[in-house]
């Protein structure tokens, strides 16, 4: 495979991930801009890209397998580009809500479809750095997402940001078309199925549910808004489950979840994003409420979470160790780091702050690769994109829980201030990534 393919897929994935977290840095900007934007219309802002970019993961990625992966791409990206078009030019909330909802479908198309080319054109041999190399492209997507939003709130306006992303796309077009190769549609018994009343029932089912756990820190968990979306993503997936058990062609087969490794590589994928959004949501708070920090050299200060996401993945992809202990001890260093992050204060030096992120990055960089490749290796190669569009559902799913509970613990902590709700929130987040290094550990090690 050409390093300039690979390179070109990562930056794809790298932009569409990035745009996840670039818009939270803004936020104050936006508060003050002159949209006025409302509570609740701010939140959708900051949503609308994750509610709709997670809620059609799937069916992109099966749509991308049937008709042509590098057209999926394309049109991901020239919806990603429409998107910030309509975002940039917003002059009022809902039309800025309305663009990135545009460029959310857009980053549906173009996660799974990378992922799907990367495994068509990389040899069997090579397979595992080229998903070591598209992992370690999302988990930096945070990462720039955070400094470029970090510096455009601190310099220049919050449209500059939309607008940097029209001529990104377009030359990321341009790359695509000319350094990846076309792969051949899978036809046939072969070819996934679009399924449209299942696509309508998973979509609507994850739609419903995304809004309730990124709505709850608003309205409170309990709140009849939330529970009921709740209920209703529930029975939407339920009722997928029934339709797609019945359906000679469902849109994907709910019974891969029977291998003990893919339903511990999914908790293992959702519970790593669970605690790297969580840290995401409190350390630019941390950094700029308690260390007087801009929003620039606050988004400059997560850097050292770039560095174990870079070096480790390529050690671990030489390692022949076994992958329940790649996996489980990379979620086992996360949530050491998050417990260490959790006594971090005012007083604390970065230096020291500054260790326990590249113990979580050291922890994100040793078991991403391992998780990602046994959930789209548990799908047949021709459906590459489905299994990539699930990879990719767990991450963000996992992200918007990590946002919502942490949120919650900061609102519920006022006695405590912001460095009580933060003790709380991490505390707690790290006991779950925990938790669940065990149970990836203790599904690694069944035999399927």
């Amino acid at each position: 495979m050409k390093r300039s393919t690979l390179f070109t897929l990562c930056a794809c994935v790298l932009v569409a991930q990035g745009m996840v977290a670039a818009i939270n840095l803004l936020v104050p900007q936006l508060s003050s801009s002159g949209l006025h934007p409302s509570s609740s219309e701010l939140l959708w802002i900051v949503d609308a890209y994750v509610i709709v970019f997670a809620g059609l993961l799937i069916p992109a990625g099966a749509l991308g397998d049937r008709y042509g992966r590098k057209g999926a791409l394309l049109t991901g990206l020239g919806l990603f580009a429409a998107g910030a078009t309509v975002s940039a030019l917003a002059v009022s909330p809902a039309m800025l809500i309305a663009g990135r909802a545009v460029s959310g479908a857009g980053a549906a198309l173009i996660m799974p479809a990378t992922m799907s080319i990367l495994m068509r054109v990389a040899p069997q041999q090579d397979r595992p750095r080229a998903v070591a190399s598209w992992t370690l492209a999302a988990g930096l997507g945070g990462l720039t997402g955070n400094i470029g939003g970090g510096l455009v709130g601190q310099y220049l306006s919050w449209r500059a940001l939309f607008w940097v992303v029209v001529p990104l796309a377009a030359l990321l077009a341009l790359a695509v078309a000319r350094t990846t190769p076309r792969t051949d549609n899978t036809v046939g018994d072969r070819a996934p199925s679009l399924d449209p009343l299942g696509t309508l029932l998973l979509t609507g089912g994850l739609l419903a549910l995304l809004f309730g756990i990124i709505e709850s820190p608003m309205y409170g968990w309990t709140s009849a808004r939330i529970l009921a979306a709740f209920a209703i993503g529930a029975a939407l997936v339920a009722l997928f489950v029934a339709h797609a058990l019945r359906s000679r062609a469902p849109l994907f087969d709910p019974r891969v979840f029977a291998t003990p490794r893919l339903r511990a590589a999914t908790l293992g994928t959702a519970a790593s994003f669970f605690g790297l959004f969580s840290l995401f949501y409190v350390n630019s708070q941390y950094l700029q409420y308690e260390k007087g920090y801009g929003a620039a050299r606050a988004g400059l200060a997560i850097i050292p979470l770039t560095i174990g996401m870079v070096l480790v993945p390529k050690l671990a992809a030489r390692w022949s160790g076994p992958p329940r202990v790649v996996a489980g001890g990379g979620l086992l260093l996360i949530g050491l780091g998050l417990l260490g992050a959790s006594t971090a204060t005012g007083s604390t030096p970065y230096a020291v702050y500054a260790c326990w992120l590249l113990i979580i990055s050291a922890g994100t960089g040793l078991c991403m690769p391992t998780l990602t490749l046994s959930v789209v290796g548990s799908l047949p190669p021709h459906q590459a994109g489905l299994g990539s569009g699930l990879s990719t559902s767990a991450r963000e799913v996992g992200a918007a829980l990590g946002v919502a509970v942490t949120g919650t613990t900061l609102a519920s902590h006022t006695s405590g201030g912001f460095l009580g709700g933060m003790e709380a929130a991490l505390r707690f987040v790290a006991v779950v990534v925990i938790a669940a290094a065990a149970l990836v550990a203790l599904g690694y090690g069944k035999k399927s």
